[in-house]
């Protein structure tokens, strides 16, 4: 069963597939005040499903899609790069809480939480993803082996994937798109999570680590990521061997096609 709410000319377009209905009732009280169009969804909806609704946000509680959440969270952050993506559930581990957002969940709530959080959490992602949508290019940006599409959310190498996450790639544009600067970690926090970072919070270097180790096995013979201890990270494309490497240019116009090409191959 699908309820919605809202106007459906509201930008900020919302899912939520939870049980719960004094949650939902609160939830949804807050939604309407704000106009934002919503639905409530009773269990897994195939991401086809998603695709159509054309949301910007999935709100989920792990608990209502049963054993296989994490598969299903897997899937939908893998094949909507572009959703936003919050578990908000009961009480659970730190080890769910991380496995939870390696496969690609953008935030992390444990209920009982306020709406207002839960709205202000929604509004980050939301302000990331138009960041990157506007700052982004149908055109791929070459570093060394890596080719970053914007368009796709994901690198490529030799048209390989690199199979990166949702917050890996917002990772990587954000350090690829700062001219070699290094960014503090609490910057890149505040840019990729939305929000302040809190003391001792090591998210970014675990990510940085994930997203280095992907980076190696795709490119070997190329180094993109550099710490500077104490202070951040940085990115430039640099080879193995010491030899020069080329400046960055945009994709050649038949390499974007066949990429294309490929992709559209396997939806």
């Amino acid at each position: 069963m699908t309820t919605q709410r809202g106007s459906s000319a509201a930008q900020t377009r919302i899912a939520v597939i939870d049980s719960d209905t004094g949650f939902l009732q609160v939830l949804g009280n807050r939604l309407d005040r704000m106009g934002w169009a919503y639905r409530v969804l009773g269990s897994a909806t195939p991401v086809q499903e998603l695709v159509a609704m054309r949301l910007t946000t999935l709100v989920v509680d792990p608990i209502v899609i049963g054993s296989h959440a994490a598969e299903y969270l897997e899937q939908v952050c893998a094949e909507i790069p572009t959703l936003g993506v919050i578990v908000c559930t009961g009480q659970s581990t730190v080890a769910q809480r991380v496995r939870g957002l390696r496969l690609g969940a953008d935030d992390w709530l444990t209920k009982p939480c306020h709406p207002e959080e839960l709205i202000a959490r929604i509004e980050a992602i939301s302000r990331r993803r138009e960041r990157m949508m506007v700052s982004g290019t149908t055109e791929a940006a070459l570093f060394g082996d890596l080719e970053i599409r914007s368009d796709r959310f994901q690198v490529y190498v030799n048209g390989e994937s690199a199979d990166l996450t949702r917050r890996e790639y917002e990772l990587i544009a954000l350090l690829s798109s700062a001219d070699e600067r290094v960014l503090e970690r609490e910057e890149i926090y505040q840019r990729v999570w939305g929000y302040a970072m809190a003391h001792g919070d090591r998210s970014v270097d675990v990510f940085v680590r994930k997203l280095r180790q992907k980076l190696e096995k795709v490119s070997p013979d190329w180094v993109y990521l550099h710490t500077h201890f104490g202070v951040g990270y940085r990115f430039a494309a640099e080879r193995v061997d010491g030899q020069q490497p080329a400046p960055p240019v945009a994709a050649p116009a038949e390499a974007a096609d066949a990429i294309a090409a490929d992709l559209l191959a396997t939806v």
